[in-house]
């Protein structure tokens, strides 16, 4: 991963990108929560797109219907900061949690992704780049030093209601399949494979719902 310096001494960057960087044609910007204070970000994104011409897409996710109007007054916001005579922008917010999914579906060629180190997903609550990284072949720009790291009552209240779910679910089929056992068995070994698979299909859902 190739590190760059940049004019600001609290927000480091860098590229993720199997190919060395090249202009992009627009810029996604992935807004985390409302917590997060995005004045640097948004001068960062700024200065990007000014010196490629690239378009700004801000996108959000949100669960919340209650948080949604404040999220999109706060988009709003950051793409009339940025909007001049060189640079455009637009926003969107997108219901659901899924950043993955979210970004494939919006991603055209050309397109870079611009994110912050901070942010995180999933039920384990990963970096998002790394998730980003893995699931999805497209030039990430990442940036750091944002806020503080420190988990919030949410993200526990996200992590604990997470494995209490892959309990349920490992726990129901355990004590399914320990009365499948007691069928006769020309019944065992194919009732067996088929809740085996439900489960992996319903650990595989349940872990996708909260990404």
């Amino acid at each position: 991963m190739t590190k760059l310096n940049t004019e600001h001494p609290s927000l480091s960057v860098s590229i993720a990108s199997q190919l060395d960087p090249e202009p992009a044609r627009r810029l996604i910007v992935l807004v985390p929560c409302l917590e997060a204070d995005l004045t640097a970000v948004t001068q960062r994104v700024w200065e990007l797109a000014s010196a490629s011409g690239a378009h700004i897409k801000f996108l959000s996710l949100c669960n919340d219907k209650l948080q949604e109007p404040s999220l999109r007054r706060r988009l709003a916001t950051m793409s009339a900061s940025v909007s001049d005579g060189n640079v455009s922008a637009e926003a969107e917010v997108i219901s659901g949690r899924n950043w993955v999914e979210a970004v494939k579906a919006r991603k055209q060629a050309g397109d870079m992704v611009v994110c912050c180190a901070e942010q995180r997903a999933g039920f384990l609550q990963k970096p998002l780049s790394q998730i980003l990284q893995s699931d999805l072949d497209v030039p990430l720009y990442i940036l750091s030093g944002l806020y503080p790291q420190n988990d919030s009552p949410s993200n526990w209240i996200t992590r604990a209601a997470a494995w209490i779910g892959f309990i349920v679910i490992i726990l129901g089929f355990f004590l399914l399949q320990v009365k499948i056992s007691h069928l006769p068995k020309d019944w065992i070994i194919t009732l067996q494979v088929l809740t085996t698979s439900v489960e992996f299909w319903l650990i595989w859902v349940w872990n996708n719902a909260l990404k």
